[in-house]
């Protein structure tokens, strides 16, 4: 399991805004900033579930200073879990409306497992930013 993970973006706010439109949708916000003057390296926000077990933990966090994402370098692939298909859909349009870019539209990927239902896009950086579900879809009553 991933405690948490972090890296640097090449324009804090543009990410900033960024993620916190593209999580929502998979029940993630902003739950904690650090700023420049209290790491002495940068402004940093970090990501995690608002609610429910581990709420207001953060796990996933940016900072500011990206040099190398400002050249186009240090690209990352970072998946998120969502609890069900309808949240990879959602997060997928909501990171494209975003800004993001197609990396993959949401769907199966059984090359991986038969219920891996996934969407990738590229992040203003150009990480490489997926959410999966895992559930197989529910059987109509």
């Amino acid at each position: 399991m991933i405690d948490h993970i972090g890296f640097p973006v090449a324009d804090f706010a543009r990410a900033r805004a960024f993620y916190a439109s593209a999580l929502a949708p998979l029940g993630l916000a902003v739950v904690m900033e650090v700023t420049a003057r209290e790491t002495g390296a940068g402004d940093h926000a970090g990501f995690g579930a608002t609610a429910g077990p581990g709420g207001g933990k953060p796990f996933f966090w940016i900072g500011s200073g990206g040099a190398l994402a400002a050249r186009g370098e240090g690209r990352l692939h970072v998946c998120f879990a969502a609890p069900d298909r309808a949240a990879v859909d959602a997060f997928y349009e909501a990171a494209l409306a975003a800004g993001g870019r197609d990396n993959g539209p949401p769907g199966l990927r059984p090359h991986y497992h038969p219920n891996y239902y996934g969407a990738f896009v590229l992040d203003p950086d150009g990480h490489n930013i997926e959410a999966v579900c895992h559930v197989p879809p529910s059987v109509p009553a």
